[in-house]
């Protein structure tokens, strides 16, 4: 598989501006609140705490880019999630992230002197090991 990263400069900017729609914790909480199933507005609003005109604003911009689709009911806009393949690329971040502060812990602990063979080493210098 190409990588688009190589491609040509527009490719380039295309991915950077969906990659950019993921930037803001606004709009991955909205996307959160819509994995199971579509939710209207007033919903979202209610769930996140803050103001429809924030909510909107944020939903557009999702909706602009094809990752939701809207309908209209009556005076209520309903918004879902169009593109799958956005969980799944969050998944792949947040497994990445964790991956990543375990590596972390386990440094830590080792320079805390509890990492694996600790015990031993403490043993044979008479300390306890807790």
């Amino acid at each position: 598989m190409k990588s688009a990263i190589s491609g040509p400069s527009e490719i380039v900017q295309q991915v950077a501006e969906y990659f950019s729609l993921l930037s803001e914790p606004m709009r991955l909480r909205l996307l959160n609140l819509l994995r199971d199933r579509e939710k209207c507005v007033q919903e979202l609003v209610e769930a996140t705490h803050t103001s429809q005109a924030n909510v909107s604003k944020h939903l557009k911009i999702m909706w602009q880019a094809g990752i939701l689709s809207r309908r209209s009911e009556g005076t209520c806009a309903y918004y879902r999630v169009e593109d799958e393949m956005i969980f799944e690329l969050c998944n792949q971040v947040c497994d990445r992230l964790a991956n990543r502060i375990e590596q972390q812990a386990h440094q830590f602990r080792v320079l805390n002197g509890k990492g694996q063979g600790a015990s031993k080493r403490q043993e044979a210098r008479g300390l306890p090991y807790s």
